[in-house]
């Protein structure tokens, strides 16, 4: 009985160490405004995102073991098609959490309910049997946002976001550097698909509509 109650334990321990030590380490979130954003205004869902190139020569600035360069100037309004946390992968470290978004066209309900939607390895999936609006349509009004938190409180409100909310937000597109040569890069176009489409955002002010 003695026998099994330490092998028992031992297995615990070694259960509890294997995830201590794989686990992500979740980096405090507290990151630099970079430039002056522009106002938010009076963006809304049915409005396109307003994307505005930026001078970023001696802008790259060290956060943790990650260099951030900023690429543009990003804001958006749009529906939640989908959210998904992330708590493995180095890429984790900085973005915990991917949303699947729609605006114009795929913000509007009888669109949107046409849709299979899911989200898994950091991309976004959607089918449907009869396309209420053009292909074209959908990949240029749609996309999986890769969120980098600037702050505790944008990490909390990114975390409870929920598919069917509206949400607005700003930041910047950016380009992440490490020294061992690994690197994740934002696109800077609304109108691709596939591997590297995903916008990697630094987020300064996020709020759910």
């Amino acid at each position: 009985m003695l026998t099994k109650s330490i092998f028992v334990a031992t297995l615990i321990w070694a259960i509890y160490s294997y995830w201590i030590d794989s686990r992500p380490v979740i980096v405090d979130t507290d990151i630099p405004t970079i430039f002056p954003l522009s106002s938010l205004g009076e963006l809304s869902i049915n409005k396109q995102p307003v994307q505005k190139k930026i001078n970023s020569k001696g802008k790259v600035f060290q956060y943790s073991e990650f260099k951030i360069t900023p690429l543009a100037e990003f804001q958006l309004a749009a529906k939640v098609l989908s959210s998904k946390h992330y708590s493995r992968g180095l890429e984790s470290n900085l973005s915990p959490v991917d949303l699947a978004l729609g605006w114009g066209p795929m913000s509007k309900t009888d669109v949107i309910d046409k849709f299979s939607i899911k989200q898994s390895n950091r991309f976004y999936f959607w089918r449907t049997k009869n396309y209420p609006i053009p292909h074209d349509a959908v990949i240029s009004n749609s996309a999986n946002m890769h969120f980098i938190p600037s702050n505790a409180m944008i990490d909390k409100k990114l975390k409870s976001v929920k598919a069917g909310q509206s949400v607005r937000f700003k930041g910047y597109l950016v380009r992440i550097d490490m020294d061992s040569g690994w690197r994740w890069i934002s696109s800077l176009s609304r109108n691709d698909s596939g591997n590297g489409a995903c916008e990697l955002i630094l987020v300064e002010e996020f709020s759910i509509l």
